[in-house]
């Protein structure tokens, strides 16, 4: 009995030495399995309400959804471009080991940080400096092959333009449609040049005019420019510009049989009478692919997905970075989803020469720079930026008091 009792009050004593050591590893233990999440920037030039950011914001999203509490987000929004270096140190303050610039104007301070902070990876989309001098480790570019998506959007626009030739509701002289474009660069350039080609490849005597905002988010702009290009005769609208201006201003045409692409996100909402379709970019691939280098410490290249030269990445339908938006199926020509279909498959095996046909293109800026399309021009070859800067002699007008 003796021996007994001292064995269940040893095993007692060990007992309650154990969990003492237990409680305490639980509650005074350093150790811990907690992982302080990694902080993410993005600055943005507008908000939700401008559809160029909100197509930004959408991805950004879906990048909290996809990796949860491993990451915290911080934005800057509706950012002035001589306040960029004010939110980039605030993001930096912050402790953010990625900041994500938004905006072609962000570029030059961007690199100028990443140089400044090196343990801190920049990634500016619409960038076309990552490869210049200086080359940094932590900078790098992006951005989509949207003239595909351009394209495609210009197909849409084709086919109806021939349905309204075909109903008797505009006679073929007067195939005419316009563009409302933000600035005169190559980037611009290249956007409605392929959408021009797209209509062109289904109503091959369309003619387009091309009127210049030199603003990216201007409403009042974007709308005025766009009724005078229906005042002119314009049947079709397109834009690369970043509000509703020019969808608002088409409803409200409606009654002229006036119709409407946009870009960013779907504006069917906005303009259901005359808005066809919208195209944009799917920022989601590389926004979750670079997190995802910065959470196992490698190189963002060799996560994101793409074709890549250096610390520049870019893609197209092949990767989903091009999409291209719901059909109004109400007032789209008949058997548009097919054809539709059809481009982006096309696409995805690289099978469409876009600029490529029986035309010549001028520098704007330079006369003397023409490039012969007899001889195919191939976009995005070597980098994530536009290189197409020509515009097509004859057949794209661009008005002279947008230009300078």
């Amino acid at each position: 009995m003796k021996n007994r009792r001292e064995f269940f009050i040893t095993l007692t004593v060990s007992l309650i030495i154990i969990t003492g050591f237990v409680l305490h590893d639980v509650f005074f233990s350093s150790k811990t399995d907690y992982v302080e999440p990694v902080r993410i920037g993005f600055i943005y030039d507008g908000d939700e309400s401008i559809p160029a950011t909100n197509n930004f914001i959408r991805a950004q999203n879906a990048l909290i959804e996809h990796f949860g509490n491993k990451i915290e987000v911080f934005t800057e929004s509706n950012v002035a471009p001589d306040f960029v270096d004010d939110a980039l140190e605030e993001l930096v303050s912050k402790k953010c080991k990625i900041i994500f610039t938004t905006n072609y104007s962000h570029e030059e301070i961007a690199k100028e940080f990443a140089e400044k902070y090196p343990d801190i990876q920049f990634c500016q989309a619409f960038g076309d400096n990552a490869q210049a001098e200086p080359v940094l480790s932590n900078y790098h570019t992006f951005m989509a092959e949207i003239y595909q998506g351009r394209y495609v959007s210009g197909i849409v626009a084709g086919l109806k333009l021939k349905e309204l030739i075909e109903n008797g509701e505009l006679s073929a002289k007067d195939a005419k449609i316009g563009y409302v474009a933000s600035y005169p660069y190559p980037e611009v350039i290249s956007g409605y040049t392929a959408f021009f080609l797209g209509v062109r490849s289904i109503v091959p005597n369309a003619v387009m005019t091309v009127s210049y905002t030199y603003s990216w988010s201007n409403f009042s702009l974007e709308k005025s420019n766009a009724q005078r290009l229906i005042n002119e005769g314009c049947v079709i609208i397109s834009q690369h510009t970043d509000t509703i201006g020019v969808a608002v201003a088409c409803e409200e045409a409606a009654s002229k049989k006036v119709f409407h692409i946009g870009y960013n996100q779907s504006m069917i909402n906005f303009a259901p009478q005359t808005s066809l379709v919208s195209t944009r970019i799917n920022w989601q691939p590389y926004f979750i692919g670079a997190v995802e280098a910065i959470l196992k410490n490698t190189k963002i290249e060799k996560v994101v997905k793409g074709r890549k030269f250096g610390n520049d990445v870019w893609a197209g339908f092949d990767l989903l970075w091009v999409q291209v938006l719901e059909l109004n199926t109400t007032i789209v020509a008949k058997g548009t989803e097919e054809k539709v279909e059809q481009a982006i498959k096309a696409f995805k095996k690289s099978a469409v020469p876009v600029f490529q046909g029986n035309y010549v293109g001028v520098n704007p800026f330079d006369e003397e720079d023409t490039y012969d399309l007899r001889k195919e021009f191939k976009e995005n070859k070597t980098s994530s930026s536009p290189k197409f800067r020509y515009v097509l002699k004859d057949v794209i007008t661009v008005e002279e008091d947008s230009l300078f």
